[in-house]
């Protein structure tokens, strides 16, 4: 060491200028290399990149950036509220889509305003994807999507192909029904999106897909097979069951068959029995989904609004006149039963079965104004007592098409194309 150390103090006057540049010209390198942004590492530039508004990035690093903020932020796109939207809503024309049911066509049933379709769903810190018709049916090509369930699940399968149907040719689409089965094919894309009336999931003495207005509803206990063989094959399932459980009483269980001469029949508190129709779906899709082919989706309660006084409204009103949304973020309607919520968290958090929950309801609850009310198709005669008090015939269950179910598929397309 004291020689090296001698030696240095020793170099030759031609060395030290050497050693000197050689000094001053790293140093100088070092500062340019620090003081420059371009000269960072990836992540920096990553990090930037990242940052950027999202209104001056691309269409397409907006969403992925906004996915990736959903997934590793956490962002719950169910939880948000509802804005005012003049140049987006409605996303479809009512007199666009043939395939709306009279009973879900408030223009053509004379309601007097538009202000229903004017709302759109915006979550508390992040954006939906907007909803691209020429995607769904690229990611739906070769498949078979259904909708298996009741009435409100039908109004979301109608509103799916009212929103992608004119991207198909008029020849290359069609709409069948058969029984409990209706299918629309989009030919060219070799692909159907189907709805399965099962109301219950189950077997039931209401599963008559035209005549099911049944005062005294059974279930049959273990009986998913009787539907179930017919939705076998289906590569995207979107179930939904609630509105038929509730009944104000307990609901009555078949433990036999509906052939039976003699019917042991029990009875079930809602919750009891609805928990038993949820394993029984879960089991159905563990045996007969392939988890790395196919989707499952199960969409939560849709509320109903039979109640004006629980939003400050006057005892005897309900939804019919209500033309604005609820804006307080706490509503939570009566007729939503929490206690059927804690039941789906617990039959799906011991699952480990992959369905993707739809949690619709909350977001639905403020929707008073987005009911059919007494627009739509009316299929007995109205009495004279009924003309004169509205309130006393109107829907305050099925939604007005386009409108609140739209949103629903807006969550459905963003949770099926951006998983």
């Amino acid at each position: 060491m004291k020689g090296g150390s001698w030696s240095l103090q020793r170099a030759n006057p031609r060395s030290s200028s050497y050693l000197f540049i050689t000094l001053l010209a790293f140093i100088l390198f070092a500062a340019i290399f620090i003081f420059h942004p371009h000269l960072h590492s990836n992540q920096q530039t990553q990090t930037l990149f990242f940052s950027t508004p999202l209104h001056v990035a691309s269409s397409n690093t907006t969403t992925l950036t906004q996915t990736q903020r959903d997934q590793e932020g956490g962002c719950d796109v169910f939880q948000g509220r509802w804005v005012r939207d003049e140049l987006t809503r409605p996303l479809y024309e009512e007199s666009d889509c043939p395939y709306i049911q009279p009973q879900l066509t408030c223009q053509e049933h004379g309601r007097p305003e538009q202000e229903y379709l004017r709302w759109r769903w915006q979550p508390h810190g992040c954006d939906l994807p907007t909803f691209n018709a020429s995607l769904m049916l690229e990611k739906l090509r070769g498949k078979r999507m259904m909708f298996v369930g009741d009435s409100l699940n039908r109004g979301q399968y109608v509103s799916l192909i009212c929103l992608v149907h004119q991207l198909i040719p008029k020849h290359a689409k069609s709409m069948e029904t058969f029984g409990s089965l209706t299918i629309f094919r989009a030919k060219e894309y070799n692909a159907t999106i189907e709805f399965y009336w099962a109301p219950f999931l189950l077997e039931s003495n209401s599963d008559d897909a035209v005549i099911h207005r049944v005062t005294d509803r059974i279930v049959r206990k273990g009986s998913i097979n009787t539907h179930g063989r017919h939705w076998k094959g289906a590569d995207i399932i979107v179930f939904n069951t609630y509105l038929w459980w509730i009944t104000g009483s307990k609901m009555k269980i078949l433990l036999g068959s509906f052939k039976d001469e003699v019917k042991e029949i029990v009875e079930m508190s809602t919750e009891d029995a609805y928990r038993m129709a949820m394993k029984s779906m879960v089991r159905w899709v563990k045996l007969n989904m392939d988890s790395n082919k196919t989707r499952v989706f199960f969409s939560s309660m849709s509320p109903s609004h039979a109640k004006n006084i629980e939003w400050g409204g006057e005892s005897e009103g309900n939804c019919y006149n209500e033309t604005t949304p609820i804006d307080d973020p706490t509503y939570w309607g009566s007729d939503s039963k929490k206690s059927i919520m804690q039941v789906i968290g617990e039959v799906f958090g011991k699952s480990k079965v992959p369905i993707t929950f739809l949690n619709i309801t909350q977001l639905s609850n403020y929707r008073k104004d987005a009911h059919t009310s007494i627009y739509k198709k009316q299929w007995n005669p109205l009495t004279s007592d009924q003309l004169a008090n509205p309130a006393s015939y109107a829907d305050c269950v099925h939604w007005c098409l386009p409108g609140l179910q739209d949103t629903w598929n807006e969550l459905l397309f963003a949770k099926f194309c951006f998983p």
